[in-house]
């Protein structure tokens, strides 16, 4: 199979991987507010295994968050946070896995925090938001995903890709 159909398949899966895990969350009263568990977020793992993670990341968060009802610029900024925490995975590498979460992690303590606040107007301080989302991403990045990634390490499935780290 040609490489980019590869690569453009696995994104549109991770993307729909994403959706599906954030309204899964959703129906649970996880995925938004100012303490957020985001099942999706564990994928973030994924550009450790292939670049076709990065773009199905970011078009997976733009479409969950747009189709669960989030405002027009938490639509924009929490999926930009995803994108930056994707892109930040896929630059370390594998030769750092143990730093794979960390991106996503920062990125969303650090941008969704201002979306709380500037678009939904919630009250309170942005280190405050920034602990609660922060906590919500240790959850779903750092225990989640690096589950997800000792389970998909053991495997050669994103080999066929030829663009491993």
């Amino acid at each position: 199979m040609n490489n980019k159909t590869l690569r453009l398949t696995w994104a549109a899966l991770i993307a729909a991987l994403y959706v599906v895990l954030t309204f899964v969350a959703n129906a649970a009263g996880l995925a938004s507010g100012a303490i957020q568990v985001r099942l999706s977020e564990m994928l973030t793992i994924m550009p450790l295994f292939t670049w076709a993670a990065v773009p199905g990341l970011a078009a997976g968060c733009v479409l969950a968050n747009f189709l669960t009802g989030c405002a027009l610029w938490d639509v924009v900024f929490g999926s930009l946070a995803t994108l930056f925490g994707a892109l930040g995975t896929y630059y370390i590498g594998r030769k750092k896995t143990v730093l794979g979460p960390v991106c996503p992690i920062v990125s969303n303590a650090v941008i969704v925090p201002l979306v709380l606040q500037n678009v939904y107007g919630l009250e309170g301080s942005y280190w405050y938001f920034m602990a609660t989302v922060g906590a919500g991403e240790i959850i779903s990045c750092g225990v989640l995903g690096w589950l997800l990634y000792k389970v998909l390490r053991r495997t050669e499935i994103f080999d066929a890709t030829g663009d491993n780290n």
